[in-house]
């Protein structure tokens, strides 16, 4: 973890980044976080005590990045242009996909390039439900329906929707 003190800045005119807030990180920090990077990359950790994940650093030339502060950001430091920040960065590493998810994927073609064509914040909301199940036996049940909606092509929100009408189907004609 890398700690500094930085200043909160605002773009004026900028394109597509007028108006923004946010703070400068000078190349040897960067290079401190992941060395040899020229492209953006996410971090977390804290801006004074707010915590903060999964923030991109985005490359500003010569080996400075930037982080943008957005609302939430600013709200939660109680802070705005020209304050002082202090900053404590970690590289926040990707969310990994549940192997076993993957496995029984490769056993259908169809599921699984369905899967892949799904954004990874939407692939992961699918594993991170299957790993929320309590029991091994709801883990399974939850891989089956996931493969399931990935052959009907249903995204997340789908399928729940799509489970929920068939339980209460089923509560129907009970």
């Amino acid at each position: 973890m890398v700690t500094f003190t930085a200043t909160i800045l605002k773009f004026g005119k900028k394109g597509e980044k007028t108006g923004w807030n946010y703070i400068e990180i000078p190349r040897d920090i960067a290079e401190q976080l992941k060395p040899a990077t020229k492209t953006s990359f996410r971090v977390k950790g804290r801006l004074d005590d707010f915590a903060i994940k999964g923030v991109s650093l985005v490359p500003m030339g010569g080996g400075n990045f930037i982080m943008a502060l957005n609302a939430a950001m600013r709200k939660g430091i109680r802070k705005n242009k020209g304050a002082m920040v202090k900053v404590q960065l970690t590289v926040d590493t990707p969310y990994e996909i549940l192997p076993e998810l993957l496995e029984c994927l490769s056993d259908e073609p169809s599921a699984m390039h369905f899967f892949k064509q799904l954004p990874r914040s939407h692939q992961n909301y699918f594993s991170k439900w299957i790993e929320a199940a309590k029991t091994d036996a709801t883990k399974a049940k939850r891989i089956t329906q996931t493969i399931n909606a990935m052959i009907k092509q249903q995204g997340y929100g789908e399928m729940i929707r799509s489970l929920k009408k068939d339980k209460d189907d089923l509560m129907e004609n009970l």
